[in-house]
């Protein structure tokens, strides 16, 4: 049986990780491995009632602390429903963020002591961590033009985190960013400029690089 691997996709609001899901989903899949595709917050009945909480807009707003208490514990259903179980089972989990996040919006975006997120990620996880992370990158200005043209589109309301400033995701983007600097080993970065088809060459390009090396372990 082959050795389940969980892989995240990262990224601001607007970077295109939804568009792109199928497309990784159909790659690994291809190469004969069983896959399984699972959000954050999200991915237990639980999880995804929190996620619902998070995401709503109120007058009141929300405590930095309590927006990452809540995230992590969807995050605990997450890895205890699903993540974990397919892992053991030798399934290849690919989660719509993940830990990253925490660091990104709540550490960069919120300013909130990455010592905290940390010490949480250490309770909750243990060892286990990415084997690779794919995260889209794009300038902020399109990122935000992309979630104005989506909620128009759809005729929805943005959501709590869609209606905060740009300065707020140049935070988030720049923490992404000097996480991928500092742990080279696991981040692929995807350029999430251009149309669909050229970011799936590059994703085409990284899964082709990476995939063999963990098959052969």
């Amino acid at each position: 049986m082959t050795k389940g691997h969980l892989l995240t996709i990262e990224g601001i609001e607007g970077a295109g990780k939804s568009t792109h899901l199928d497309f990784i989903r159909q790659r690994l899949t291809a190469a004969g491995l069983s896959v399984l595709m699972t959000r954050e917050p999200g991915g237990t009945p639980l999880g995804e009632e929190i996620r619902s909480l998070l995401l709503r807009r109120r007058q009141g707003g929300m405590a930095v602390e309590s927006e990452l208490l809540l995230i992590f514990a969807a995050r605990s259903e997450h890895l205890a429903d699903v993540i974990r179980p397919a892992l053991s089972a030798g399934h290849w989990v690919v989660s719509d963020r993940f830990v990253d996040a925490s660091y990104a919006y709540q550490g960069g975006g919120r300013g909130m002591a990455t010592a905290r997120i940390a010490t949480l990620e250490s309770w909750l996880l243990e060892s286990l961590r990415p084997s690779l992370t794919l995260l889209f990158d794009l300038p902020v200005a399109q990122a935000l033009a992309r979630v104005d043209q989506r909620s128009q589109a759809q005729g929805e309301q943005k959501d709590r985190f869609e209606t905060e400033d740009t300065a707020f995701f140049e935070r988030i983007r720049q923490s992404y960013l000097a996480r991928a600097r500092e742990q080279p080993e696991r981040y692929r970065i995807i350029d999430a400029r251009p149309a669909v088809a050229a970011v799936e060459e590059q994703l085409q390009q990284v899964l082709d690089e990476w995939l063999p090396q963990q098959l052969s372990q």
